[in-house]
């Protein structure tokens, strides 16, 4: 694996990124701790997520992918070993549910 400096940082994140926003959705908790797995395997230490995952987006999923993760974290102990990056989302009247409704 190919790892690059992120920005002016002295984190190196690997050249691919694991992505999570159907993790809740499309798959389940063990099929994302699955693929964590293999991704960690082949030496990928960056992960994706953002608040609004898993898409599409619905209050009752709402989190979900990021519970994943943290239940990962905390299952195997290694969160000092991935670099996660997060976004947030902006404003719109369709996610209304994130953020007690202050994205309008």
């Amino acid at each position: 694996m190919d790892y690059r400096q992120l920005g002016r940082t002295d984190l190196n994140v690997s050249a691919l990124c694991l992505g999570t926003m159907t993790w809740g959705e499309q798959n389940s908790e063990a099929e994302a701790f699955a693929q964590i797995e293999r991704a960690k395997g082949a030496g990928i230490n960056f992960m994706d997520t953002a608040e609004m995952y898993p898409v599409p987006p619905k209050a009752e999923t709402y989190a979900t992918t990021e519970r994943y993760i943290g239940n990962y974290f905390k299952s195997r102990g290694d969160r000092a070993d991935w670099i996660l990056a997060s976004k947030i989302a902006g404003p719109g009247n369709t996610i209304d549910y994130i953020r007690d409704k202050q994205l309008k």
